[in-house]
């Protein structure tokens, strides 16, 4: 049962939406063909002990939405109360999404992070307000709205989700209590911009690290997500919790001690991003496994890392004196707990 109520879901927002949520990418059997519930787990549970109060189940690795509901029940069990978890809605079009999503809720998801399919190529703001309406209205979920240049809308306006686009959505989606904003990524453009127009409606998440410890300098935030920061370990929950509560400067410490691994983390990211608008979860799954989660084999059509960026990413960690495993990378793709 959902903490909240559809009408309510903004003011249950204010006051659970806080700290920090990981990304969870679920782990798999080694022939691919089902889902590993021991390596799901792990990471759910590892996550919340590392201080995450949240997750998002990613759905955006070759995943049925009967198995993303399955993922989603395991999620739940193993986090218990109070932890809350994103259905994630990347399925391949509306229709499968909003099945998905009904499956999720059923499920134990809390809240929704809205994506939009690679096939879905609108041409004015009024498709793309439909669509976006036609999911918030389909679940009782609190969402998440996702401005971001990889849905390509900037072929109808310079911002891809301008503030006039967003004060409809937000007039005719009761539902909808966040916004992860990132229009105009890498610059700092769409955070200033919604926390400007809408903080006092809606949560404004800056999800990338990065931005979001320096903008607490002069923006009051309570939420970050979701991104793969998880496997940065305990770091960014403690300097987003002490920078949350006034102790910024505390907060740029330990952003200061860590920047090794940022700069590891952008380097590999770019390289692979620059160019193809998609970003590497088996890359994500790597960086999970150096900080103690699962690991394991990805369903294709996944990317693949090479060795070179295994090495960065290893050596960024232990620059920053941050936990990493010294298991052999060979290792990952059987996993922590294969079966």
């Amino acid at each position: 049962m959902l903490p909240y109520k559809r009408a309510d879901a903004r003011a249950w927002a204010r006051e659970n939406l806080i700290g920090c949520s990981a990304v969870t990418i679920p782990s798999y059997s080694a022939d691919l063909k089902r889902l590993n519930e021991r390596g799901i787990r792990h990471d759910v549970a590892m996550a919340k002990e590392l201080g995450f109060k949240h997750t998002l189940l990613c759905a955006e690795v070759a995943i049925t939405p009967e198995e993303n509901a399955q993922f989603t029940a395991w999620a739940a069990d193993t986090a218990g109360a109070g932890f809350g978890l994103f259905f994630h809605a990347a399925f391949n079009t509306l229709a499968e999404n909003i099945e998905a999503v009904k499956l999720a809720e059923a499920a134990g998801a809390t809240m929704v992070l809205l994506s939009y399919p690679a096939q879905f190529w609108p041409t004015t703001e009024q498709q793309v307000y439909d669509y976006t309406k036609q999911l918030c209205d389909a679940t009782n979920l609190a969402v998440m709205l996702f401005p971001l240049p990889a849905w390509g809308f900037e072929r109808i306006h310079p911002a891809g989700m301008p503030v006039p686009l967003v004060r409809r959505l937000l007039d005719a989606c009761p539902n909808i209590v966040a916004i992860k904003s990132e229009q105009g990524f890498p610059l700092p453009a769409g955070i200033c911009e919604m926390y400007h127009h809408f903080r006092d409606e809606v949560v404004i998440s800056c999800p990338i690290e990065g931005d979001a410890i320096p903008l607490m300098s002069v923006m009051k935030m309570q939420f970050s997500g979701t991104s793969n920061t998880q496997w940065m370990s305990h770091y960014y929950p403690r300097a987003f919790e002490l920078a949350r509560k006034g102790e910024w400067e505390k907060a740029m410490q330990m952003y200061w001690k860590v920047n090794p691994a940022r700069g590891a983390n952008g380097a590999a990211t770019q390289a692979y991003i620059a160019g193809t608008n998609v970003l590497n979860r088996t890359m994500w799954k790597y960086q999970d496994w150096l900080a103690g989660f699962n690991g394991g084999p990805l369903r294709a059509p996944a990317m693949r890392i090479p060795d070179r960026f295994m090495k960065m990413l290893r050596q960024g960690l232990v620059a920053s004196e941050l936990p990493v495993t010294t298991d052999p990378d060979q290792a990952f793709m059987v996993g922590r707990h294969p079966c």
